[in-house]
């Protein structure tokens, strides 16, 4: 019976996503740990019951007026939770962060950083002294006043609007301009104002090219549009953008990514010429401390930036104590590993790991005590070096009075929790139940547990000898980012794994520079430099035919897109929906089982599944729409089945009984087959990208691939696929690579995890150092050979690997 002292979380009756009724307790004041395959419901346990209610009825103490302004997390399926203290989270998934948003605005180290130039700072004689906001790009009082802070200016040309003089307007002469219905009425703007649009551009009087390019103008003019038969067209009052005007507001102002990069295709970028990349006024430019201004500071790792810090000493007791104040925040972001990163660096630039570990060390100095903070895979990205700092940095947090709640899949993080939740057994509907909630040591004795055998070292792979390549590619002088002239040998026709602690150049060398010289090849660009300039030269590129990257980034940002429609078997599934006789007998065609346009979808939510409610002094929320019930289509379209299930019956399946449902139709069995051989069996079709982690949406960019007819010889390129992944999955994902090598294909993947390391055929091992210190091959060979090499801080932890391989 609960306590108003009760020393538990208590939860009864989870049943949010897949959970079955859930009951668990989990004491306060420890680190716990969530384990559990990928789709078991571990993180539906922690964040989506737990962490949400918690949140829930923080928002129950806000005035109705502030709610409004916070966006909520939605209650969840629950009986009840006990015991449970106010909560904090930190997830993988990132916001949207704009490019003013950086590692010293996430961590407000940029704030400490001004306030010590403002009321510490060495000024010219005479100067005033600044407030800390003029040090900051970002404000009117500090921004460069030519390129607002941005640092770099961006500008136009003719020859950029205008790719193909011998067009004229009306047939897209200025193909900045939008499409569709926009840049018809733009076309018909123009012509209303009397510049001639049917002359080929190249004719145009040169005032007028240059009027209609670049003009700040937006007159008003009534367009009469042309006369169609069948439709009516009033006349309208339309208003004038200059091609440059549209380019530059929408790379600005708009928050369609899409939109944004055709923007930037218009585009060139080059420092500005006032602040030279400072992005600061002057005055703030003149100002400095230990001899560097404050830009020339921010652009220093943070490690460098401590020494140059400590260095300075204090001056005076304003100095000693700013300076004090700025070393304590930066100290638990080293910690993380992470003092390679520059105050500077950009927060899109940053991995979701990155910014989760940036938030966790901020939280470091909060000072808040007895809360839950629920953190969601936070070895992501971590080097097995630097996982020991992790645990310190979580062992502080709990110190101070806190109750540490942990999704994770590294073994050496759960080895050293206090208490472990293992979810199982498998995914999806097969799991969803509570297999162990107690020490970890005591899951030795649950034997349904697929983290058991991983937990204890239970049946070890067999050692595997490495395959023989069948070529090399060479890569001679790499030059980008912190990889300076590094020579580099990707074997053909094995699997490679390219380690390294956080920052060392990993993704630099496979993504950027690998990736850039190979796509450069075969875009067949005659004089492209090999790689946008960061490699001197390259051999070996011949015996590759295609180049497959299989990144993490989301297969889609609106829940219109899911899995089936970006594998391509939605389009199988409508046409088989546009053969039933039903169809057939209505004139119903494939489209018509489509969710995205008019037609056979519920215009009432137009295909959402969710309709927006307003409410009086309240945020809106989300309910179903009340005419589909969240089906997504019309009662019409709903009428027509397919062996007994409507469209949106099947878009309900999971990926497992949408196998054994769609058994026989080889276009949707191959699709199938390739998600179930990835481990996403426990997937629904039509669950929205919006749902699916990182580690899932690279499994089924994967899975797209596989399914694709084999041409010619294939490298494929993963930056580390095992992130968010359970061992046992770790192992079905490493099968399907091990297949694509045995059929004649290389892969290569960036990888921290030592047990997919240790299986692979070749090893490049980066460092020694992040940043600055990093960016050299130290290391390569076999497996075996890379843990003899002395002193390299990859060797140890791949021994162990080995050893237990």
């Amino acid at each position: 019976m609960p306590t108003p002292h009760d020393p538990y979380v208590r939860v009864r009756g989870a049943r949010e996503h897949n959970l079955r009724d859930v009951d668990v307790d989990i004491p306060r004041d420890t680190l716990a740990v969530f384990t559990g395959v990928s789709g078991s419901g571990k993180s539906s346990l922690a964040f989506g019951t737990i962490y949400a209610e918690a949140q829930r009825r923080y928002f129950e103490s806000v005035a109705p007026y502030a709610r409004r302004l916070i966006h909520q997390v939605g209650a969840p399926d629950v009986g009840e939770i006990t015991g449970l203290p106010p909560a904090v989270s930190l997830e993988q998934r990132r916001s949207a962060p704009g490019s003013r948003s950086s590692v010293g605005t996430v961590t407000t180290l940029s704030n400490s950083l001004r306030m010590l130039f403002s009321r510490a700072g060495d000024y010219p004689a005479g100067a005033a002294r600044l407030d800390s906001d003029a040090f900051s790009p970002n404000t009117a009082a500090g921004a460069c006043p030519e390129c607002h802070g941005l640092g770099r200016i961006h500008r136009t040309t003719e020859e950029l609007l205008v790719p193909d003089p011998s067009l004229s307007v009306r047939d897209g002469a200025i193909a900045a301009w939008p499409g569709a219905w926009q840049g018809k009425n733009l076309r018909d703007v123009l012509d209303a104002l009397g510049y001639d649009i049917e002359r080929p551009w190249r004719e145009l009087d040169a005032r007028d090219r240059e009027w209609i390019l670049f003009t700040d103008e937006q007159p008003v003019v009534t367009v009469h549009p042309v006369r169609e038969a069948g439709r009516i067209q009033r006349p309208y009052q339309g208003t004038y953008m200059s091609a440059r005007r549209y380019v530059m507001h929408t790379f600005a102002d708009s928050r369609s990514r899409a939109l944004r990069a055709k923007a930037e295709r218009f585009l060139t970028s080059s420092p500005c010429p006032v602040c030279h990349g400072s992005r600061l006024r002057p005055e703030a430019m003149a100002v400095t401390f230990a001899g560097r201004t404050i830009a020339g500071l921010t652009a220093l790792p943070l490690s460098a930036l401590t020494e140059v810090l400590l260095a300075a000493g204090g001056r005076s007791d304003t100095a000693r104590v700013l300076t004090a104040d700025l070393l304590g925040r930066i100290e638990p972001v080293t910690e993380l590993g992470l003092g390679y990163l520059s105050l500077d660096r950009t927060a899109p630039t940053l991995s979701s790991g990155e910014l989760q570990r940036l938030r966790l060390a901020t939280q470091l100095r909060s000072g808040l005590f007895g809360v839950v903070y629920v953190l969601d895979e936070p070895s992501a990205g971590l080097h097995p070096a630097d996982t020991a700092s992790l645990l310190s940095v979580l062992g502080r947090l709990k110190e101070a009075g806190n109750s540490v709640f942990v999704v994770e899949h590294q073994m050496d993080v759960v080895r050293q929790a206090d208490w472990l939740v293992d979810v199982g057994p498998l995914a999806g509907e097969h799991g969803g139940r509570v297999l162990h909630s107690g020490p970890p040591d005591e899951l030795a004795g649950v034997a349904a547990s697929a983290t058991r055998r991983f937990l204890f070292d239970e049946d070890p792979a067999p050692a595997r000898e490495p395959r023989t390549p069948s070529g090399w590619i060479r890569l001679r002088g790499v030059d980008r980012h912190n990889v300076r002239r590094a020579d580099a040998d990707f074997p053909l026709g094995v699997l490679t794994a390219v380690t390294g602690v956080s920052g060392s150049g990993k993704s630099t060398l496979v993504g950027q520079v690998l990736a850039g010289v190979l796509a450069d090849r075969q875009a067949d660009a005659p004089g492209a430099p090999v790689g946008e300039g960061s490699c001197a030269s390259a051999e070996g590129l011949g015996a590759v035919d295609r180049l497959v990257q299989v990144d993490q980034k989301p297969i889609g940002r609106t829940p219109r897109s899911n899995l089936a429609t970006y594998t391509g078997l939605f389009d199988v599934v409508r046409k088989l929906f546009a053969g039933t006789a039903t169809a057939r007998e209505r004139g119903y065609r494939a489209g018509r089982f489509s969710f995205n346009v008019a037609g056979g979808r519920c215009e009432t939510c137009q295909g959402e599944g969710f309709v927006s409610v307003e409410l009086l002094f309240l945020p809106s929320t989300y309910a179903p729409c009340p005419d589909c019930h969240g089906a997504r289509y019309n009662p019409a379209t709903l009428e027509v089945s397919l062996r007994g299930l409507t469209i949106a019956g099947v878009l309900d399946l999971t990926v497992e009984a949408a196998a054994g449902f769609l058994a026989g139709t080889p276009a949707a069995e191959r699709s199938l087959r390739a998600l179930l051989d990835v481990g996403l069996g426990y997937l629904r079709l039509g669950q929205p990208a919006t749902e699916l982690s990182g580690g899932e949406a690279q499994r089924i960019k994967l899975a797209t691939e596989l399914q694709r007819t084999r041409r010619g010889h294939t490298l494929y390129l993963l930056d580390e696929p095992t992130t968010g992944l359970h061992p046992a999955d770790v192992e079905v994902l490493m099968r399907q690579l091990h297949g694509l090598v045995e059929a004649g294909d290389s892969v290569v993947v960036v990888e921290h995890d030592m047990a997919v390391v240790a299986g692979a055929d070749h090893v490049i091992d980066l460092g020694p150092g992040g940043g600055d210190r990093g960016g050299r091959i130290v290391a390569t060979g076999t497996p075996r050979e890379v843990a003899r090499a002395a002193g390299r801080r990859t060797a140890a932890y791949l021994a162990k690997a080995l050893r237990t391989a």
